[in-house]
């Protein structure tokens, strides 16, 4: 299958070249260039598959024309070796637990199965010391660093906002060593990204290092988190609840969104999805106005969602062929303060003795205020709470358990380069 740009200026990529360089060479972010449909048969027994077999299933429609079937299967399996439990929560509304993997987050699905196909392809073309370049506001940078933790021949460089993300986030990834090195930007995520995007498009870098990215701008990294839908779909039907399937999604930089409308185009039955947000309500404001407005992000409680121009926006418009009146089809959006978090997180537990963290609070008031009653919500549980511990524990006033996964990572010493948001003291950190 070829991949093409959002930018519609670059050459189409084949799945190799998408993967490694990352980003397209117009600046656009690629896609692929057709969306499978998966068969009614498939859907008909899928409450009968496992995690691995539905995930694999998923895999083979997209990368299956470019990976031989055992190597494939055997990145998926070695992926998901944890599962994505669906868990009661109150009345119609469950919480689909994305964080049961190594850094207890969502996003160590895409991580680990992007190390593992870019370790593949790199061995395929003979190449060795790749950088790989991750921006993070919190989860990502974490999820990546121990997705690649120990790869032979892939250095990686997780730039993040100085003070910006939680303390157990920052230890998740500036403790490692080995083959991760951690950049402390004086800046926001935004300024992160913007850092990230501008390596990729130095040509005088370029020559001189292999870069590729890690974040959910590589198609390695956001289409694996279609999987966890389809899965969250078979759990609903076996306890007979997957008819007018809502999904609200904790949104930042629109990667897990993105995936999940991908997942609906092949044929998965979600009847509508909600894109919940904190205080950076710039996707809210293009629902309700048509005009996107980027604009520096600011600081919240629900930090993984600090994102004042996010990248996966520009595949959902090239999903919709930029059509607001589409996109408003299948999304809605909803947006909530920090104060607000806090009473969700407070009452929900008060109320059912679930304890969200402040995205999945976003995700799941989102359900709460707009959920019909002949539908069915699922909210995605992106974190463990206990990675926002301070935040959590002011909020309940209360201590609660750290799980011995992260108790570890607390262990370590802090290791970070400190930048100032300069991209030429970056470029020439890279080129020590």
């Amino acid at each position: 299958m070829k991949y093409y740009s959002t930018n519609k200026q670059a050459q189409e990529a084949t799945l190799q070249e998408a993967v490694v360089k990352g980003l397209a060479s117009d600046k656009g972010l690629f896609m692929p260039e057709k969306i499978k449909q998966l068969p009614e048969s498939f859907f008909d027994k899928i409450d009968t598959l496992g995690f691995q077999e539905i995930a694999y299933a998923v895999a083979d429609a997209f990368f299956g024309d470019d990976i031989e079937a055992d190597t494939l299967k055997q990145i998926v399996y070695d992926t998901l070796n944890f599962d994505t439990p669906l868990v009661h929560v109150n009345d119609n509304i469950y919480s689909l637990e994305l964080y049961h993997g190594p850094t207890l987050a969502f996003k160590d699905v895409g991580a680990r199965f992007m190390a593992r196909l870019l370790a593949y392809f790199i061995k395929k073309q003979g190449q060795s010391d790749v950088k790989v370049l991750v921006a993070t506001s919190g989860d990502t940078g974490s999820a990546v660093a121990n997705g690649f933790l120990g790869v032979d021949g892939i250095h990686v460089y997780v730039l993040y906002p100085k003070g910006k993300v939680s303390n157990i986030q920052e230890c998740q990834f500036t403790t490692l060593g080995q083959n991760i090195t951690a950049l402390e930007i004086d800046g926001t995520f935004d300024d992160c990204q913007a850092l990230v995007k501008t390596a990729f498009m130095d040509d005088d870098l370029n020559k001189k290092l292999n870069l590729t990215s890690a974040n959910s701008i590589n198609v390695a990294r956001f289409l694996p988190q279609a999987f966890y839908y389809f899965h969250a779909y078979a759990q609903l039907k076996k306890i007979n609840k997957a008819d007018n399937v809502v999904v609200s999604v904790p949104s930042g930089n629109f990667g897990n969104l993105t995936a999940g409308l991908i997942a609906k185009r092949m044929g998965l039955p979600v009847k509508r999805f909600i894109a919940a947000n904190n205080s950076n309500d710039i996707f809210y404001e293009y629902l309700q106005t048509g005009k996107y407005n980027p604009r520096p992000s600011v600081q919240t409680i629900a930090n993984a969602m600090d994102v004042g121009d996010p990248s996966n926006f520009a595949r959902i418009l090239d999903l919709y062929n930029h059509s607001l009146s589409e996109i408003k089809k299948d999304i809605s959006g909803e947006w909530y303060d920090d104060n607000t978090i806090k009473d969700v997180v407070k009452e929900t537990y008060q109320k059912t003795g679930y304890l969200l963290d402040p995205h999945g609070a976003c995700a799941y008031q989102a359900l709460a205020d707009y959920l019909e009653k002949d539908e069915v919500g699922v909210f995605l549980e992106t974190a463990h709470p206990a990675k926002f511990l301070e935040t959590v524990e002011s909020i309940l006033d209360k201590k609660i358990e750290v799980p011995s996964a992260l108790q570890a990572f607390m262990k370590g010493e802090k290791k970070s380069i400190q930048l100032q948001n300069d991209y030429n003291d970056f470029k020439y950190t890279m080129l020590q």
